[in-house]
């Protein structure tokens, strides 16, 4: 039996989207794998982007270094993915009656996003007989990956729950709350616990935002939201890219545009189907924009532009839309996320020093693993991270999905 791991920290230096603890987080969990679970060096792949001496945690290389995992797995053996980063939701833009909800996506430091369903492909490669467990210490991360049964968490909602009169009255009135709540926030403080030391951070009530705050003695510390928003992420493409003509509504043609063979398979999938309407002639005066914009594209450049995307296989038009229902995790997969899909995670500091910055959940994690010595299951995990991290203040409810029979499995041993 093999035990090997992939470890993915994004802090994405010099740019707007700039986090401070999750090279942190991976230099942890590396350390851990190897003290306590019996890792071997050699079977660790590492991915940073704060050091060119790693490799470099890009779209492309993140896709081919969980391929390689899986690839060169074999029955019996243990894989681990641990991903410290941005998270972000692609809304709906294909235009389609039934294109409903929202992609949720980790964010690679070259902005080439991974989707949940990319990852679902992944995980649904692992051979039988061999388990995968992956952490995933970002935004949004309850809907990374599309679960065969969601053990603890409240991210999925059947359609009759969300259904009915009465239920949009009850929106209505959380909606209204949710107001109040964000008039009086700024009045409010929690105090956070620093897990490292003595010092306290205050935080307002709610999700961490993006803010430096006020820790004690006098000194200053923060805590970010790991949630990436759209207009951070166009921000980042423009500078990386140099180019100007990005909008959220052409999200996902944009992303092809920049990454082109590179580009994620779900952006490929969504860009074939956009290419049939338009062979099919159904775009008409009411096409999206994003429809547009690949018109537009494909007048500008040759054939080359398209190749790609037309040897991408779809089974049908449903695996481009966001919201899929289509979500089941094969029996060796295990997804211990650190928010719920409508929650963002938090990145965190007890002082401006980012040799001491953490991301709230993955520092749980190890807390918690220190204390028991890592001899704990994925259900007692996931329940005493909860616990400790609504004691220091944070919000986030971290989830665990996965079959019936790894529920009460040892975490990674």
């Amino acid at each position: 039996m093999a035990k090997k791991a992939v470890l993915i920290g994004c802090n994405y230096p010099g740019t707007n989207a700039e986090l401070k603890g999750c090279i942190n987080d991976v230099k942890r969990m590396y350390k851990c794998l190897i003290d306590r679970y019996g890792f071997s060096e050699e079977d660790i792949t590492v991915l940073i982007d704060t050091d060119k001496s790693y490799r470099q945690p890009t779209g492309k290389n993140i896709r081919s270094a969980l391929s390689e995992l899986i690839h060169s797995a074999r029955p019996g053996d243990v894989l681990f993915v641990h991903y410290s980063g941005h998270g972000t939701r692609l809304p709906a833009e294909t235009g389609e009656e039934d294109d409903t909800g929202y992609d949720e996506c980790i964010v690679p430091c070259d902005m080439n996003l991974i989707h949940d369903d990319d990852f679902r492909e992944f995980v649904d490669k692992v051979p039988q007989g061999c388990r995968i467990t992956i952490v995933s210490d970002s935004c949004h991360s309850g809907g990374l990956i599309g679960e065969e049964k969601e053990q603890i968490g409240d991210s999925t909602k059947s359609q009759e729950e969300e259904s009915g009169f009465g239920f949009g009255l009850i929106k209505i009135f959380l909606s209204f709350m949710c107001f109040l709540v964000q008039v009086f926030k700024s009045f409010l403080r929690l105090n956070v616990g620093d897990v490292f030391g003595t010092r306290e951070v205050n935080v307002p009530l709610g999700e961490a935002e993006h803010r430096e705050v006020e820790i004690a003695h006098g000194e200053h510390g923060y805590v970010k939201s790991r949630s990436l928003p759209l207009s951070t992420l166009i921000d980042v493409l423009k500078q990386n890219t140099g180019k100007d003509d990005f909008e959220v509504r052409k999200l996902r043609p944009t992303l092809f545009d920049v990454f082109g063979e590179d580009a994620t398979p779900k952006v490929k999938k969504f860009m074939k189907v956009f290419m049939e309407k338009l062979q099919q002639d159904e775009g008409g005066s009411g096409e999206s924009l994003a429809l547009q914009f690949l018109k537009q594209k494909l007048e500008e450049n040759d054939k080359q532009y398209a190749k790609h995307v037309l040897e991408t296989q779809v089974s049908s038009k449903q695996e481009v839309y966001a919201g899929s229902t289509k979500r089941s995790l094969p029996d060796g997969g295990i997804l211990i996320s650190g928010c719920q899909t409508d929650q963002t995670s938090a990145d965190a500091s007890p002082q401006e020093d980012s040799q001491e910055a953490y991301g709230a959940f993955s520092n749980a994690i190890q807390d918690i693993i220190t204390e028991t010595d890592g001899n704990i299951t994925n259900k007692e995990l996931v329940l005493k991270v909860r616990e400790k991290l609504k004691k220091q203040g944070f919000t986030q409810r971290p989830g665990l999905y996965c079959s019936d029979h790894h529920v009460d499995a040892s975490f990674v041993s």
